[in-house]
């Protein structure tokens, strides 16, 4: 029997445009407590961004997870849908969630 290696992490990919950014305030306020319930880590926040290539929306953002099924769960949870109610008027995104190179 062989061992097996560490599970690969999960990752939340975003490009997010803010239209209100005090309601914006309040998402993340009723997002944190669902991320921090899922080991959620902010591995990017909107930091200083350029676009050499195709077109991006200007806030960027990466949060890793200890697993896919983390990241999923918590997208899912009825924490973060409620803080999602929040987001959804007064911005536009993209998000995927995704599976870490475990390579």
């Amino acid at each position: 029997q062989t061992m097996e290696g560490p599970m690969a992490k999960g990752y939340w990919i975003a490009h997010n445009q803010i239209s209100d950014a005090e309601a914006y305030e309040a998402y993340k306020i009723a997002a944190a407590p669902a991320l921090r319930a899922y080991e959620a880590k902010f591995l990017v926040r909107a930091g200083a961004a350029e676009f050499p290539e195709g077109q991006m929306r200007p806030r960027t953002i990466v949060i890793e997870f200890p697993s896919l099924q983390a990241a999923q769960d918590c997208y899912n949870s009825s924490a973060y849908q409620a803080a999602k109610a929040l987001r959804t008027p007064v911005s536009i995104g993209d998000l995927v969630i995704v599976e870490g190179y475990d390579g």
